[in-house]
């Protein structure tokens, strides 16, 4: 039987409807591929009501878990000042420190530790002592005590307790982390003039030089130059980290396994910003002694074993990372 030309016209249109609604499904589902996709890529967790590119809500990146509060509720970061328990906020203070002296201590130490605060002026630095013999109430005679925010664990070394109480979060309000051994000699040490040069120089990650005719030295590398102001290699007993290259190094730091940080140096020039050549270095105008206290030190045995633990959590990450490229590795000579 012959087809009308008007039950053609009706055939049309009974399956145009579904051709728009298949359409307009088709776009919408590429819509919110592409978004999925541009939020994988970025790394972010948007919550929008309508994941369109007509929504108007404006797409940022916010932190875990916080997708049910207003934005303008969340913090991200904070600081280590103290607050009153009773009666009303302090004035805020015209100058709050600027930079962190955190040092691993014990009471056996506590008149070298002494002599180490008073170096710093604590209205430039906040302070925060880790405490690993567990003995708190021994401080307390001591006038900066009191503004000190104390931490203890039982025979816990400094980058355990970094670790957990040195989150970039927390401490990103501070210009520069001084990490610190209690054991360091200070005499002819100058905070002030310290910062100076850091700042001139450009250093992210510094620490003083090392007299070697009384200091117990690990590295000669980091014995002081005659003559020099900054030169290269750190070690690990008086580091000082820009906000920034914290940032960085602070995920390095291992949970469970790494308690004296022992290859950790060799891979700080990663954290440097930009380049290990020139912003990283020992700063042989300020110097300390380094006297070797036996505290915490770990045998022989395990500093080798954590060393080589060290090398191959390095090597096998770099070998598993194809993405990974190393931005200070030599190109080969095919001379």
């Amino acid at each position: 039987m012959m087809e009308t030309k008007r039950q053609r016209s009706l055939s049309v249109w009974s399956w145009l409807p579904s051709a728009i609604l298949l359409s307009a499904a088709f776009f919408i589902g590429s819509a919110i591929m592409i978004m999925d996709y541009k939020q994988k890529f970025l790394g972010c967790h948007i919550y929008a009501i309508k994941a369109t590119r007509f929504n108007r809500c404006e797409n940022r990146c916010r932190p875990d878990g916080t997708g049910t509060l207003p934005r303008g509720i969340i913090s991200k970061t904070t600081d280590l000042e103290m607050l009153p328990l009773r009666g009303p906020p302090k004035k805020k203070k015209s100058k709050s420190p600027t930079n962190l002296l955190a040092v691993t201590v014990g009471i056996k130490q506590k008149k070298n530790v002494n002599e180490i605060v008073k170096k710093f002026e604590l209205t430039d630095f906040a302070l925060m002592l880790f405490h690993y013999d567990g003995n708190l109430d021994g401080w307390k005679d001591l006038e900066w005590s009191k503004g000190a925010i104390h931490v203890s664990a039982i025979n816990q070394t400094k980058w355990w307790f970094a670790k957990r109480f040195l989150h970039p979060d927390v401490v990103a309000h501070y210009d520069y982390i001084f990490l610190w051994d209690e054991d360091l000699g200070v005499e002819n040490f100058d905070a002030q003039r310290y910062l100076s040069i850091i700042k001139e120089e450009g250093l992210h990650i510094s620490q003083p030089a090392i007299i070697p005719a009384k200091s117990h030295v690990h590295y000669k590398l980091t014995a002081e130059k005659v003559n020099s102001e900054v030169h290269g290699f750190m070690e690990i007993m008086a580091l000082v980290f820009s906000s920034t290259s914290w940032r960085c190094a602070w995920y390095m730091i291992q949970q469970n396994d790494m308690t004296l940080a022992l290859g950790l140096n060799s891979q700080l020039g990663h954290c440097a910003q930009g380049n290990k050549t020139t912003n990283i270095g020992i700063v042989d105008a300020e110097y300390v002694v380094h006297r070797g206290l036996p505290a915490l030190k770990g045998s022989a045995v395990k500093q080798v074993q954590e060393l080589n633990k060290f090398k191959n959590r390095w090597k096998k990450a770099v070998g598993e990372d194809e993405c990974w490229v190393d931005p200070f590795q030599q190109p080969l000579d095919h001379k």
